[in-house]
């Protein structure tokens, strides 16, 4: 599961990051998938859409991690892979894999990754993503590592 994200920060923040599900065993961790998973605030219903789960319930991000444990490792694998791809490929500034609690890997069953292709805060950045060439060489990258994990795992 590869879900692909344009990052948001200060003017000066810039580079591609790959999230995977974990532990949020920082202040800061723990901030940021609060503030990624705020948005199912905004739906009408949410507690029984996402099965009680409340954003802002420290509790509810160690139920994430439960539903995790399975496919951490492989995960990990394939946020590598595309990091890697990112800085071969496509010359960009890695930011290195990371672990978060955001929604979108929540109860995946299967290797999940959140890919951050860069900063939109950023002008460079943006101008990049915004590129035809610039969408081709992360889409590319992208590709190359799903490919690459899928031959390493696959008989």
């Amino acid at each position: 599961f590869v879900s692909i994200h344009g990052n948001s920060g200060g003017t000066k923040a810039y580079g591609t990051e790959t999230f995977t599900q974990g532990l949020h065993v920082t202040g800061a961790n723990l901030h940021v998938a609060k503030r990624e998973n705020a948005a199912i605030l905004l739906e009408s219903d949410y507690l029984n859409r996402y099965d009680g789960f409340n954003p802002n319930d420290p509790t509810a991000h160690i139920i994430f991690e439960l539903f995790q444990s399975a496919y951490r490792s492989q995960s990990l694998q394939l946020a590598q892979m595309i990091e890697q791809r990112f800085v071969q490929r496509a010359k960009r500034h890695s930011r290195g894999v990371k672990q978060a609690g955001f929604l979108v890997l929540y109860r995946t069953t299967m290797p999940a990754v959140l890919v951050e292709t860069g900063f939109l805060t950023h002008a460079q950045e943006e101008a990049f993503m915004r590129s035809e060439e610039g969408q081709e060489q992360l889409a590319l990258s992208i590709a190359e590592a799903i490919k690459q994990y899928h031959q390493r795992h696959e008989p």
